[in-house]
Parts: C-alpha cells; sequence; structure tokens
C-alpha cells in the first residue's frame, strides 16, 4: 500500500476548530482583517473553486455553497470572499520598510497581503538538486508582487528567527545560499556535533524528527500571524522510514559498516514499523497545519526523479525503488491532506509555482457552528459542495478533508483564563535574571549557599564581567575584593579574587550577613562598589527538606556534558542564558529524603517532568536538560525536596534562545 493511501487511513487533516470568521455574505475589505469568532465548535474551512480551464472563480454566493459534516447539513455562518493580487491598489498608501518584528506582524495579518514561506530541506536535498531549484524559485520571487511577504526557514531555523520581507535582494540571497546535505553528515553546529558518530539510520530519524518538528512549529507560528490561508513552499526530496541495509553503517563520520544485511530474516517487520513510526509523526504535522490554515506545496527538485540513490551508493534496485516511491509519496501526502499541491515527479516546476500563488489570490471563507458540537478528539470529514444552480459550471471545488476535533480537555483549558498570572516566586525567579548592564554595573556575580563545617553555611560568590563593560576610563573589570560582615558589624571574611578564578568561598555562622563587594582593575584601582544583603540558613537541620543552592552549568556537546558530570570543581554558570543546541546541567546537595524536579512556563505551569539522578561528583544530585526541543522563550526548573510530609520548593530560572 502506497504511503499515501496508508495515512488517509488514519487522516487527522482538517480545519482549524478553534477560530471562525463570522457575518453574511461579504468580500473582503483590502488591508482590513474579517472579524473572528472563537467559539469552541466554530469550524471555518477556506475553499477553492475553479473552472474548466484551471483559472479561479470569485462569482459565487454563500447560497451557491453546502457543507456537511460527517454527512449531515451544515448551516454556513460565515462567508467570506479573499481576492488580492500582492500589487498596489489605488489610493493605497506607499508600502513602508518592516524595521521591526512588530511590522512584520502587522503586515503578516492584513487580508489584502499574501503570505508565503520557503523551507529549505537541505536534510532531504541532494546538493546537485539544490543547484537545479534555483532557477525556478528565482522566477518565483521575481514574480511576486509588491506587498507579497515571503519567510525563510530550515529545519533548525528557530521560529522566532523567522522573519517575512518584500526585499527581492535578500530572498534571492537566500535562495543563492541554499546547499543540500542529503547523505552528507558533517557536522554544521554544537547541535549536530552531539551525534555526529551517530550509526547512519540514527542520524537519518533525527533528520525527520527535527524537519517535522520544524513543520508542526511553523504552521503554529502562522497561525498566530492570522486566519487567511498561508502557503508554504517545502522544498524537498521527501522524508523515508529507513535506509537500505547496505547504508546502514556503524558510525556516520567514518561509515564503519553495520551489521544489517539486504537479505536478513527481519528485514520486512523493520521496514514496516519504520514506515508506521514515520506516518505517525506526518499525522503531527497534518494536524498542526489544518488546524492553523496553512497548505504545503512541496516541491521535488529534482523534477522528473527515476532513482534515489546515485551509482556509487551501495543499495539493490528494490530499495532503490521503494525509498523512491516512499519519499515522494509523503511530499504528495502533505500536499493532499493539508489542501496543498504536489510539484513532484515533473520538470515543469514553474507551473507548479504559479499554482501556488493563484490558490492564495482566490478563495472562499466558510464557517459554520458544527452541529453535533464534538469534542472526541476525533477526525470529523466536512464535504463541500456547490448548489444545483451553479453545478452544471463543471466547477473544481477543493478543500481540507475535514478536522481534528478538541478533546474534552481542550475545552477546558479553551475556556481556562487565557493569560494564567504568574506567581510573586516565579516573577521573582525571572527578574532575578535581568543583566547588570542596564544599571551601569561592571560584573555580573551568582551567590550559592551549601552545608558548611560545624554547623556554618558555606557561601560562594562567583562573578564575571559584564560583556563589553568599562567604566568612564575605559578600565575593565579584573578582580573583585569582598568582605563580609553580621549585621552587628563583625567581619566575618576579606578576601580577594582575579578574573582568572573569579571564585571566593568561605563559611559563615546562619543569620543576616552583608556582603561588601569592590570591583578593581587590573592596575588595582576600584572601578565599582556594591553591597548586597543575604540571609544565610541554617541548612545543619537533620530530617528538613533542605538543599544547596542549585549550580548551573552548561555543555555544548556531549563530550563537554560528561566531562562536567566528573569534574567536582567546574565553575557553576553565573549567566542564565542558553542557546536551543546546548545543554544544561543543574547540580545540587541534597539534604532531605528525596527530590523530584519539573520543567515550567515563564508563568509557572508545569511542562513536563524532569529526571533527578544521582551526581557523580561536585553534588550529590543532578538534572540533565538538553534544550533542543524547546522554543526560545524564559523556562524555570522546580526541584522539590521532601522529608517526610514536608516540602521545600527552590526555582532555577534558563532563558533559552535560538
Amino acid at each position: 500500500m502506497h504511503l499515501r493511501r496508508v495515512i488517509t487511513t488514519i487522516l487527522v487533516g482538517g480545519v482549524c476548530w478553534h477560530a471562525a470568521g463570522v457575518g453574511a455574505q461579504q468580500e473582503e475589505t483590502p488591508g482590513e482583517p474579517p472579524t473572528f469568532r472563537a467559539d469552541i465548535n466554530f469550524v471555518r474551512v477556506d475553499v477553492i473553486v475553479t473552472d474548466r480551464d484551471g483559472d479561479p472563480v470569485s462569482d459565487l454566493t454563500a447560497d451557491d455553497f453546502q457543507v456537511f459534516e460527517d454527512g449531515i447539513p451544515q448551516s454556513i455562518e460565515q462567508f467570506t470572499l479573499v481576492k488580492v493580487d500582492g500589487n498596489l491598489q489605488p489610493g493605497d498608501e506607499p508600502l513602508r520598510d518592516l524595521r521591526t518584528v512588530d511590522d512584520q506582524i502587522r503586515e503578516a495579518g492584513r487580508s489584502d497581503v499574501r503570505l508565503f514561506v520557503i523551507f529549505f530541506d537541505d536534510y532531504h536535498t541532494r546538493p546537485i538538486s539544490a543547484l537545479s531549484v534555483k532557477r525556478a524559485l528565482t522566477d518565483f520571487v521575481q514574480r511576486l508582487g509588491p506587498k507579497d511577504l515571503v519567510g525563510i526557514m530550515y529545519p533548525l531555523t528557530p521560529l522566532d528567527a523567522i522573519s517575512f520581507t518584500r526585499r527581492q535582494e535578500s530572498l534571492l540571497s537566500a535562495i543563492d545560499n541554499f546547499e543540500g546535505r542529503k547523505y552528507r553528515y558533517e557536522p554544521r553546529n554544537t547541535f549536530e556535533q552531539e551525534y555526529f558518530d551517530y550509526p547512519t539510520e540514527q542520524v537519518e530519524r533525527i533528520r525527520n524528527e527535527v524537519v517535522m518538528s520544524a513543520l508542526r512549529g511553523l504552521s503554529i507560528r502562522l497561525g498566530a500571524l492570522r486566519e487567511g490561508r498561508k502557503a508554504v513552499l517545502f522544498v524537498s526530496e521527501g522524508l523515508a522510514s529507513s535506509l537500505p541495509p547496505e547504508m546502514r553503517f556503524a558510525n556516520a563520520q567514518s561509515q564503519f559498516p553495520g551489521s544489517a544485511r539486504p537479505d536478513g530474516p527481519n528485514e520486512a517487520a523493520y521496514s514496516f514499523f519504520s514506515q508506521a513510526e514515520l506516518l505517525r509523526d506526518f499525522s503531527e504535522v497534518f494536524d498542526a497545519a489544518n488546524r492553523n490554515n496553512t497548505a504545503f506545496y512541496p516541491i521535488d527538485p529534482r523534477g522528473l526523479a527515476v532513482s534515489e540513490f546515485h551509482i556509487d551508493e551501495v543499495a539493490s534496485p528494490a530499495a532503490d525503488r521503494q525509498i523512491l516511491r516512499e519519499s515522494q509519496e509523503t511530499l504528495r501526502a502533505l500536499a493532499d491532506e493539508t489542501d496543498g499541491r504536489a510539484i513532484v515527479g515533473r520538470n515543469d516546476l514553474a507551473g507548479g509555482l504559479a499554482q501556488m500563488v493563484q490558490d492564495s489570490s482566490a478563495y472562499y471563507l466558510l464557517g459554520y457552528s458544527s452541529s453535533q458540537a464534538p469534542d472526541d478528539g476525533r477526525f470529523h470529514e466536512i464535504d463541500v459542495r456547490l448548489s444545483e444552480r451553479v453545478r452544471a459550471r463543471r466547477l473544481e471545488v477543493r478543500t481540507r478533508k475535514g478536522y481534528m476535533a478538541p478533546t474534552t480537555e481542550d475545552v477546558r483549558r479553551a475556556e481556562r483564563p487565557s493569560t494564567p498570572v504568574a506567581s510573586r516566586a516565579v516573577q521573582q525567579a525571572l527578574e532575578s535574571m535581568a543583566q547588570p548592564r542596564a544599571s551601569g554595573r561592571l560584573v555580573h556575580s551568582w551567590v550559592g549557599l551549601s552545608r558548611g563545617a560545624e554547623g556554618k553555611t558555606r557561601v560562594t560568590y562567583v562573578w564575571e564581567p559584564v560583556a563589553d563593560s568599562a567604566d568612564q576610563r575605559g578600565e575593565a573589570a579584573g578582580a573583585v575584593s569582598l568582605l563580609a560582615a553580621s549585621v552587628d558589624g563583625d567581619l566575618l571574611f576579606r578576601g580577594t579574587s582575579a578574573s582568572s578564578e573569579s571564585v571566593v568561598a568561605f563559611e559563615v555562622p546562619p543569620g543576616a550577613i552583608e556582603l561588601r563587594i569592590a570591583v578593581e582593575s587590573a592596575s588595582g584601582g576600584v572601578l565599582d562598589r556594591d553591597t548586597q544583603e543575604i540571609v544565610v540558613p541554617d541548612l545543619s537541620a537533620r530530617d528538613a527538606p533542605l538543599m544547596s543552592t542549585p549550580r548551573v552549568y552548561r555543555a555544548r556537546t556531549a563530550r563537554e556534558i560528561r566531562t562536567l558530570a566528573t569534574d567536582a570543581d567546574a565553575r557553576p554558570r553565573v549567566g542564565r542564558d542558553f542557546s536551543r543546541t546546548e545543554r544544561a546541567l543543574i547540580r545540587f546537595d541534597l539534604y532531605g529524603d528525596d527530590a523530584v524536579a519539573a520543567l515550567l512556563n515563564r508563568t509557572g505551569e508545569k511542562i513536563s517532568d524532569l529526571p533527578v539522578s544521582l551526581a557523580e561528583a561536585g553534588g550529590t544530585h543532578q538534572i540533565e536538560l538538553p534544550l533542543a526541543a524547546l522554543a526560545p522563550s524564559e523556562y524555570l526548573i522546580e526541584i522539590t525536596a521532601t522529608a517526610g510530609a514536608a516540602e521545600n520548593r527552590v526555582l532555577v530560572p534558563l532563558k533559552v534562545g535560538p
């Protein structure tokens, strides 16, 4: 059974169930977006109608359409004709430069603007194919209207890094820089370095997961920008569920031969389950696209392809045919289930690109309140038909096949307050990440507390210079002198730390203390002074849910994380900024019975549980958190220590960037 037919049996495509336009028959007013409802059971579906020549039909009324959900007639409550061509109309204001993200969001939400994204799937495009498709993409960009907005995305592009532009020179430069990397495994960033020595089969699966995760995220991002139709040009040779046995190397870099045999007894079962896993992941892409009214137009840059592998790649003819067919069917299914068109198996790429533009230029938005009001989380078929009055014109009608209804939990979530209010503890934790640059400080510091000897508490002061900071004379921080005193003025500690060490540690009795900090230059002059008051807790108590201040470390590769795990003297990080290509390691000393951890969003809502394991060095327990799956944002790690029925919670803030 071909992949597209299998996917159809588990179809989760459809329309967006969470919002739709309302009102009587109307034509879009250029520059003014329609009003949208937010009823949980209001369904919106866009409909493309063309005549026998393939030209759009724009003279129909609401009475010319009939909508059925699971065979049951529905009453059309919203009818809108969207008709745009990307050109300036008489009376339009001159176009302004899009200087900020807010400018891009404002323009993307306009109903008279066509919105496109070119997704360069370099993981599944060969270098020669990338070269051959550039001419068609260049012609496509050069024929767009002055109002059209286009974004560029790669599999590893953070969603908030996608910028939309009208500048053709920027788009043409992006097209010219596109390089295919299919079956090439040289790492180009720290994320890829983490699995550079994995088997080729595992690397391909990781690449598949990255691409499909990016497609889901892109659909959601586009859905947040506007309700109208969005088109994604997916430049790819398609995804395959597995490699031929002959190409499954034990190491993607050195390509040591693996153990798989072409005639192995388990090969058929392996291929079946690999394909089932790919289908499951693709179903989530369909769901996200259709919930957010995003249509995918896959373009196979190979044109009329006759084989998947080159002559120097050892793959049997049967495997070659199977994987070529499977990869092309993923592209066709992506188009079919998101109301796009597949530009696959054809050398006339320009014709398919022109059809994509036409689909975004004239379509109808229909909305209705589902008479079934389903909340079963299942697929519900939508059938849009033309009335008897216009049926004789033999028009072609294209819509999505249906929608995935919300679950009971989705309904409850939609009825909750839209913006949860973060607790004061969460707000304070996030505020602690503020950089000192704005206040003119020259160093950024962190204070950690842990159990000391003889009932005392160990205080660790870590500092680092603020990037590109200097005083009025241009001198930068070279050392920090630290004095600790009790509230009665008794001296508890005095010491100096040079920039080569940047750590001061000492032990004091529990209670309130004052830290007097002097930032010195390399020549010994004082550049800045600061005073901090802290309350040192008593961590010597037994049978209490106590823990040290969590210490945060950063690792860029798997090797670095292993090195940190065994280094008891590793210096904790002061800053809390991370990249998605990095990993965070959090270590702490637990003085209670047990500890659990969870990842929270910036409002304090739980995202997932985090495993807490025993630390090899530098603490009793640790949490390892890969950041690749997180969207750029602020997060908190909540660590809860327990001792009997008592609990003690600590929040560790992190900021994840691109």
